[in-house]
């Protein structure tokens, strides 16, 4: 038996996602990467739900992490950007840390939001 190739989704019946830009706002600089990534999942989850987190498809990009400026990107959903915005600010605590997690801004495509909101040149 040949084996069959699957078709490629088409781009409308794609997922549309933003890239959100959060910094976060501490007496001191947070340098794990990973433990505001839990932070933020957990709160997102605990806010959102497990249904919602699902339908927002939130990714935490590790790689857009900018450690001198404390902002990172994170990808969703292009539905449920308010609600993540939501979820950022209910966060207070990263590693028994004092934080203020805020929403800098949103982009269609990391390449701008890389641009515009970490200071990345391309």
């Amino acid at each position: 038996m040949a084996t069959r190739k699957l078709k490629p989704v088409l781009p409308s019946l794609r997922e549309k996602k933003r890239y959100l830009a959060f910094e976060v706002l501490s007496e001191e600089k947070i340098t794990d990467f990973d433990a505001v990534a839990e932070s933020i999942l957990a709160n997102s989850e605990r806010f959102l739900g497990e249904l919602g987190m699902s339908k927002a498809g939130v990714l935490m990009m590790k790689d857009k992490w900018n450690e001198e400026m404390q902002r990172g990107l994170l990808r969703v959903n292009h539905k449920n950007v308010g609600n993540l915005r939501a979820a950022l600010t209910m966060i207070d605590k990263i590693k028994e840390e004092e934080v203020i997690v805020k929403s800098v801004g949103v982009s269609g495509t990391l390449k701008k939001a890389e641009k515009k909101y970490l200071k990345i040149a391309s």
